[in-house]
């Protein structure tokens, strides 16, 4: 609510029924409703002091100024009457031009005459002013992107699976309605009395005919039976379990005392559960960014000894501070420069040594204002990086490739250099093989010049850093020596005039944007890369930001809780993004993925699709309708959910102490098209050895289809658990009871089913021979065979880092019982 004049009094009005023209006041520590021109304040000078933190950010206050024509106007007894002229409503939130005509004269109006809405008045009793731009055409509202739908990475793969399964459904029902047709045609003389289609009842003593439809009709509803039939290997239920699952998620995540604020007594916030597991999968790839700090320089790493002799640092040397700083950047962010010769460099990366030959280096010179290297890499490609001052290496981008980028980093570089940071720009480009024959030729024959070297190397050099493609650019900070920043303000006393050409700042991506820019900066990266996106901010101003990447922090901090509304988690403090993404992302994701292949696998298995071979394609089924109810709400849902939940593959240790085992979710390793299929395969095989080890066990006996319906499905149901058991990690008493319960439940349901009278079923008569305890036993010994032989070889020949992480988890651990053991025997 707002106080708007209304018949010479300020009356209370909503900020949405506020329309342009009205006057509005507005008090001390109040939000501005609505855009308005600054008429007159509480101060005589007409100033009204105002924080802009909620539209960019800035905590500092800023002033704004009635114009001198009314300032002196009071609007409870003078009448106010005039007409302002202004652009239409837009974005920029740092410009305004307009201008008022009043008393019969025309006032400029500019940046400085008007207050936006979301800004808070500060240090000024009360301010009033005319709204020039009300609800939806105000510069903060025309900034905000809204909230758009958000949908997890995995799950959007997942639906892609489906749709495959679903192209699948469609083909197989056709095939066996058309296989029916087929068989009808073969049959047509003896479909009165043949099994599996009878048209002849004798059940009543007297003879009837059963409704034959014709060919063609009878075709169409073996098609409509088929997909009836043959429609749970679509997992519908899979997307109420990932609910379930992300519900439990949730309720972990909000009770982790790790990212629990002590200080504003705040826990963690899931506001957003569809894309818990996205938290895993975050990444920006830039690989040639930091790869090119860290190569094109001239730094040499010294190892240095420590007090532990099983620890070493690196300490950079070189000519210059900012190759320092840069090389010392880029090992922050996991691309470490370990060794240097002349003819290789050794980067570790992310956790992982890799060598390129320095085929080539063409070192700074005054002429260039640009250096470059050219990298040979593992795999035989060959690049060339240059790296120099933004004036000479704009002339070398090839603009064509990347336009919007390189805008946007002309404009950072702007900001950078305004604020008194060092910039250079980095480019790179790879080169063909003859392209580099070329080059090396040039470069032996004017290395080797006895006269006019230089100028030949500089030619050869220029020659070869054009049509770069730009990767980004840097900013360095001079950093004050300690005692500087008394000394200068000694000087200052001393009326000592002083320029700063450096200061300490902060570090950042751009400055002085409006929120809806911030939103466009995600989206360019959305746009432009497939990585997965994260937004963090603590104010309304990173609203929109917030909203467009793919996943969307907010912090509740000072700023209010507008970012902490629009935001998918919120949380107390940064450093609380560390455990949630390296840990609760990380089992997020794995627990996620594993249980949507399972799904695919455990659905898939239950259709046995070969039995319609030996029923004339009559889709006669010998499952019960109850077990196939039941198979995906009492069978077999409940573990899914439980392990979806509890399992870890790693502990929380192991996840904190080696980040790198985050990127197993950015190479999307536990989710792929390949796991798919592979997965897909290894349910046909389960498939096959399920429905042919009864079908020739029983082959040539009495049993009735619905016995070995029972049969199947009792084999099946113990396949899916067992299977499910033997990637559990860790085991709890849930998980045990969730697993072996389900197995208990289904033969209780099972002989129920059996125990109905009007039901088929025999289930008793079968179970009391030992051939039917040999096949249900039997079956998922024989069908895991190959899962088994191939997991044990993934595990100990080609082991994942995941799986390397586990067994040095388990190592640890057995060494801690040792240890412990020895303690107490030594007591």
């Amino acid at each position: 609510m707002s106080y708007v004049l209304v018949n010479d009094r300020f009356e209370q009005k909503r900020w949405k029924d506020i329309q342009v023209g009205e006057v509005v006041k507005v008090l001390a520590d109040e939000t501005i409703p609505c855009d308005i021109v600054l008429l007159s304040t509480s101060d005589l000078t007409g100033v009204a002091y105002i924080q802009t933190i909620n539209l960019d950010g800035e905590s500092n206050l800023k002033t704004r100024y009635a114009k001198q024509e009314t300032l002196s106007r009071v609007p409870e007894k003078d009448i106010i009457s005039g007409l302002i002229k202004c652009e239409k409503p837009n974005r920029n939130i740092y410009g305004f031009q307009g201008n008022m005509e009043i008393d019969g004269k025309r006032v400029s109006l500019g940046p400085s005459n008007i207050i936006l809405r979301g800004c808070v008045i500060k240090n000024t009793d009360w301010a009033v002013g005319v709204a020039v731009y009300a609800g939806r055409e105000t510069k903060a509202m025309l900034n905000n992107s809204g909230a758009p739908s958000k949908r997890s990475r995995l799950e959007t793969h997942m639906n892609q699976e489906i749709m495959l399964l679903s192209f699948f459904l469609v083909t197989l029902c056709v095939v066996v309605s058309a296989c029916a047709g087929v068989w009808l045609k073969r049959h047509q003389d003896e479909l009165d009395m043949m099994q599996f289609y009878r048209r002849k009842d004798y059940s009543e003593g007297e003879e009837e005919n059963y409704n034959y439809y014709g060919l063609g009709l009878e075709i169409f509803f073996s098609f409509l039976m088929s997909v009836i039939v043959f429609q749970i290997m679509i997992p519908i239920s899979l997307y109420i379990s990932m609910e379930l699952v992300r519900v439990g998620q949730a309720y972990f995540m909000i009770h982790d005392d790790k990212m629990f604020d002590a200080a504003s007594n705040t826990r963690f916030q899931c506001r957003a559960l569809n894309i818990n597991e996205d938290l895993g999968q975050i990444n920006k790839d830039i690989y040639d960014f930091f790869l090119a700090l860290a190569a094109c320089n001239t730094i040499v790493p010294i190892v240095v000894n420590t007090s532990n002799p099983n620890e070493k640092l690196i300490d950079y040397q070189g000519e210059s501070p900012d190759e320092q700083a840069l090389v010392y950047a880029a090992a922050a962010y996991g691309f470490m420069l370990i060794e240097r010769t002349s003819g290789h460099i050794v980067i570790d990366i992310q956790g992982e040594r890799q060598r390129f030959n320095v085929l080539g280096m063409h070192e700074f010179d005054s002429d260039r204002k640009r250096m470059s290297v050219i990298l040979g890499y593992p795999d035989g490609t060959v690049k060339v990086f240059v790296k120099g001052a933004d004036t000479t290496m704009f002339k070398v981008i090839d603009e064509s490739l990347n336009l919007d980028v390189v805008r946007a980093t002309e404009t950072h570089l702007h900001s950078y250099s305004s604020i008194g940071l060092r910039t250079l720009v980095v480019g790179m480009r790879a080169l063909s093989v003859s392209e580099f024959d070329t080059w090396q030729t040039s470069y032996e024959i004017a290395s080797t010049a006895l006269m006019g070297r230089a100028g030949l190397l500089r030619k050869v050099a220029i020659k070869l850093e054009n049509n770069l493609s730009l990767l980004g650019a840097s900013a360095i900070e001079d950093k004050l020596q300690q005692g500087v920043p008394e000394a200068i303000e000694s000087l200052r006393k001393a009326d000592i005039k002083l320029f700063e050409l450096a200061s300490k700042c902060a570090v950042v991506l751009c400055c002085r944007v409006a929120p809806l820019q911030k939103a466009g900066i995600v989206a360019l990266i959305k746009k432009r890369t497939d990585d997965m996106t994260l937004a963090i901010g603590d104010g309304a101003n990173d609203v929109s930001m917030i909203q467009m990447a793919d996943v969307g922090v907010g912090i509740s901090g000072q700023e209010g809780r507008q970012a902490v509304m629009s935001s998918d988690f919120a949380m107390g403090q940064f450093r609380f993004l560390v455990p949630l993404l390296l840990v609760h992302g990380h089992w997020n994701y794995q627990r996620m993925a594993y249980m949507i292949l399972y799904n695919f696998y455990r659905n898939a298995l239950f259709v046995l699709v070969l039995y319609v071979l030996y029923t004339g394609f009559t889709l006669t089924t010998a499952i019960t309708e109850w077990s196939s109810v039941l198979y995906s709400i009492i069978y077999t849902a409940i573990p899914t959910i439980v392990i979806g939940i509890l399992d870890k593959d790693l502990s929380r240790k192991s996840l904190m102490t080696y980040p790198q085992l985050y990127g197993a979710g950015q190479r999307k390793e536990s989710y792929n098209l390949k796991l798919f299929w592979v997965t897909m395969v290894d349910t046909l095989w389960q498939s096959v050895v399920a429905f042919f080890i009864p079908v020739y066990a029983y082959w040539k006996s009495d049993i009735d289809s619905s016995s070995l319906g029972d049969l199947w499905t009792l084999a099946v149901v113990f396949m899916v658990n067992i299977h499910l058991a033997m990637d559990v990690i860790r085991w709890t008493w849930i998980s045990h009871a969730s697993i072996w319960g389900s197995i208990i439940a289904t033969c209780i349901c099972v002989i129920v089913i059996d125990a109905i009278p009007v039901l088929p079923g025999a289930i008793f008569n079968l179970a009391s021979s030992g051939l039917f305890w040999i096949c249900v036993l039997g079956i998922p010994i024989i069908s895991m065979i190959p899962r088994f032989v191939v997991k044990m070889f993934m595990q100990h020949c080609k082991p994942s880092d995941i799986q390397i992480a586990r067994e040095a988890e388990k190592f640890r651990n057995s060494m801690e019982i040792t240890r412990s053991g020895e303690i107490e025997l030594n007591r």
